[in-house]
């Protein structure tokens, strides 16, 4: 496995709330914590994810941002390339329209839910998004009440989403009750010499702590956001909690928009690792 790669960042702020922002070369995963979860991807070649921490969400109805695709468990759309990479494919297969809710465009939903569950920690994977136009690959969390808690009430965390009509840029956010959707806590990261994000493997991670969330990019600190920048009483905390991850695929809805002539399919995300260090897993697979 590659190593950090330290990069000197330019900020961008997304999001018309105030934030707490801090930069440094600070990144100590190990600092108190142990690896609680640990995929490295290196099953031989089309072998379909890990099913001990691995499921898959499989639908196709927009996903409440009026997405394009429909997330599938064919083993097409999810599997591992043999050189230590997890594979999700974005397919573009408009013969398959009429089973699939009417959706050309096929990829994976992959997701720990009912497998691994972790309440603070750090959260860290190394991976290689997809360009074009309207494409958007995500690494995230959702709080393990969902979806009998029902969202943003659960509580959502986004490590790291990127969106094709954005090419330089990298974006966290969090969403909770009454901060979602265009109204969450999103921000922006820009790379070097406005670098494409698609260009390279980029190692991301989320320090989470009781009160603050700590984003990371190639080991560089990029953002921390406090419980108290956003909690008042219409606006709870809503992270102290066990939380599942998401790694994801989508094409079109609301922020990305829709694919046009220049996009090319099938688009790969490719993860090297996910990995997550902590002082103990409220749910694990080991």
């Amino acid at each position: 496995m590659r190593r950090l790669l330290p990069y000197l960042l330019l900020f961008f702020v997304s999001s018309l709330f105030i934030i707490s922002t801090s930069f440094g070369n600070d990144y100590n995963p190990l600092s108190g914590y142990r690896l609680l979860f640990a995929d490295e991807f290196n099953a031989p070649a089309g072998e379909v994810p890990n099913p001990r921490h691995w499921g898959h969400d499989v639908g196709g109805h927009g996903w409440g941002n009026n997405e394009l695709q429909y997330y599938s468990k064919n083993p097409q759309n999810a599997y591992h390339d043999g050189q230590g990479h997890l594979v999700i494919a974005l397919r573009n297969e408009p013969h398959l329209a009429q089973f699939r809710n009417g959706k050309r465009y096929s990829s994976a939903r992959l997701t720990t839910n009912d497998r691994f569950e972790i309440q603070h920690g750090l959260i860290e994977a190394r991976l290689k998004v997809p360009s074009g136009q309207g494409l958007w690959p995500a690494f995230w969390m959702l709080g393990a009440d969902f979806p009998k808690t029902p969202w943003p009430a659960c509580g959502e965390i986004d490590i790291m989403e990127h969106v094709g009509n954005d090419p330089t840029r990298m974006h966290t956010n969090i969403h909770g009750p009454n901060f979602s959707g265009n109204n969450g806590l999103g921000q922006g990261v820009t790379l070097p010499n406005s670098e494409p994000f698609a260009n390279a493997y980029h190692t991301v991670a989320l320090k989470w702590e009781p009160y603050e969330l700590t984003w990371y990019l190639d080991g560089q600190k990029m953002r921390t956001l406090r419980r108290n920048d956003i909690q008042s009483p219409s606006k709870p905390w809503v992270f102290n909690k066990p939380f599942f991850l998401l790694l994801n695929l989508a094409t079109g809805g609301e922020w990305a928009g829709e694919p046009d002539a220049s996009t090319v399919f099938p688009a790969f995300f490719m993860i090297d690792y996910v990995r997550v260090y902590g002082q103990s897993s409220v749910l694990a697979p080991y």
